[in-house]
Order: C-alpha cells, then structure tokens, then sequence
C-alpha cells in the first residue's frame, strides 16, 4: 500500500514559498494577503496530489487544464465557501499559476470563470469585501507603487469616509500622519476624520514607494506619469477588481463612503456625530464640529467602525 503525499512531498510547495516571498518582497503585499495566498497554494497543490496521484512540481502546475482547476474549485465550494470567497480563492490560484508560468517559461494558464453571482447586491459593501476589493485592485496594478496607492486611495474612502474627490485633493501637508486628517470638502468646509492605523500604514507604504514624492502643498495621489490621480483611474481600478471578485455593479467609490457610514451607524454611532465626520450640507454653516468635540468624534470613531 503507498502511502498518502503529504505537503513537503511536492516540489511545488518551494515554488509556493518562492511566490510568497515574491508578493512579499515585489509586490509588497500585506502579510495577511501573503498568509491568505500561500494556504491557498498550499491547499491546490494538496488537491492536485490527490486528484492526479503524483508530487506536484512546476512543470505539472504549469500545465494544468480547466478540469484540474474545475475540480479544485469543486472541492472548495464543498467546503461551505460562498460565492464571494470562492472567487477570492480564484484570483489566488491565477496569480499563483501566472507566476508559475512565468518561472517555468509557459504559455498562461488556462482560464476559469468563477461562480455566478446575483447582479445588483444592495449596499453597504461588507467590511471583508471591501479590504479583497482593495487587495485585489493592489495585485492587479502594473507597478508596486500604484498597487501601493490604489490601495491606499480605496481603504481611505472607506476608513475615514471620503468623497472620492476629497481623496484625490490631499497633499503633502498631510505628513507625517497622526491619529487625525484634516479634510476639505464642499463648500471648502473642512473637518476632522480620524485615521485608523491600518489606513495610515497604507499611505504610508505608498509615499514610500512613489516616484514623485509628497512635497508639501504638491498632489499626494500621482498618476502613472506624475501628474493628479484622476479619479476615473481609481473607479476603473475598483470596477475590475469587483468584476472579478463577483461583486455587484453598485460596488463603487462611493459605495466605500456609504458601507463607512451605514456600518458606523449600525453598530452605535449617533447621526450628529456621523453627520460631523462625513461632513454633509446639514451641518451648521458657521460651525464645523457644532456640539461634538475632538474627543468625543475620536470615541465614537474607535467604538463604532468595525476595522477599529
């Protein structure tokens, strides 16, 4: 009787690992994507051990074919994954597989469509699909450094709730960055937002990465060619990654500005206090922070957005 492969029996496991350190280290992925993408490597190559009966390598992985790929994805949907998750699943394997076709010197893997999804899902975008939008729109960019901000751009719309427009305004006066932003919106009002760290590291991370630098009073978001980002380029960036995540076509930038305030709201928030840190007409035309101060905006933030 032979017995079962385990994991370290296929080559393919140090391609795997290779490919992590390539998100890692290229791509400059977060390690949550690294950990995510690498067990989902890890859970292919155990499928195609079982399926086909042999050590999985490079040369096998790159020559996979829409059975092999069918039956994986087979395999997971067994497992309980929903539809939006599968397709998460998907968009791993073929980065994985486009990598390994790469190292191998192949054609491009073969392609699968993912499961159908139901047009139309209502808002607010969950909070676990928003963060696989903004991966996803990272991972697809040509460059790090646009991966880097079109990332950044998408987790700010939702993190502090900003018009796509007010995004796209900030400059360089903004760093370093605090716990705080200061936002000007319509009707050049401005207002306090404050920053969660995970929206900071990622602004960050791309001021890091850019090119152009973020001198003061200059555009901090830069197109490819270092002018302004337009703001088409990031609506173009978030419609691919919903396309291929099975997302709903009213998945948009300003759906991230309402999930912010639909979830604030759901979990506690009071409608004066969210009226504040939107910045909507409503407010007070002679005051901005009318009732609620820093402080208080700063409590309320922490204890009602759901990726505080």
């Amino acid at each position: 009787m032979v017995a079962a492969l385990t994991l370290d029996d296929h080559p393919a496991r140090d391609i795997a690992v290779a490919w992590a350190d390539h998100l890692r280290r290229d791509r400059r992925r977060s390690e949550h994507t690294v950990r995510a993408y690498l067990a989902t490597a890890h859970r292919l190559i155990a499928f195609l051990g079982r399926h086909r009966g042999a050590a999985v390598d490079g040369a096998l992985l790159a020559r996979l074919d829409r059975g092999d790929l069918r039956g994986y994805l087979a395999e997971r949907r067994g497992e309980g994954l929903s539809n939006v998750s599968t397709a998460r699943e998907l968009s791993a394997v073929r980065n994985f597989l486009d990598y390994v076709a790469g190292r191998e010197g192949a054609a491009k893997p073969v392609k699968v469509k993912g499961p159908r999804i139901k047009k139309g899902v209502p808002r607010p975008v969950a909070p676990d699909d928003i963060a696989a939008i903004a991966e996803d729109a990272a991972e697809s960019a040509a460059e790090p450094w646009i991966a880097a901000r079109d990332e950044a751009v998408l987790l700010l719309l939702y993190g502090a709730g900003l018009r796509i427009g007010e995004a796209m305004a900030l400059t360089g006066d903004i760093l370093p960055l605090g716990d705080t932003l200061s936002v000007t919106g319509k009707r050049a009002k401005t207002r306090i937002v404050p920053m969660l760290a995970p929206v900071r590291e990622a602004i960050e991370r791309y001021v890091a990465l850019s090119p152009h630098g973020a001198a003061p009073g200059e555009i901090l978001f830069r197109g490819a060619r270092g002018g302004p980002l337009a703001p088409e380029l990031i609506r173009r960036a978030m419609r691919a990654a919903r396309v291929r995540l099975g997302l709903g076509e009213r998945t948009t930038p300003h759906a991230l500005r309402h999930s912010f305030a639909t979830h604030l709201l759901g979990r506690g928030a009071d409608l004066r206090s969210l009226q504040e840190l939107l910045g909507h007409a409503s407010l007070s035309s002679t005051q901005v922070y009318t009732g609620v101060d820093a402080a208080h905006l700063m409590d309320v933030y922490r204890n009602a957005h759901p990726r505080a």
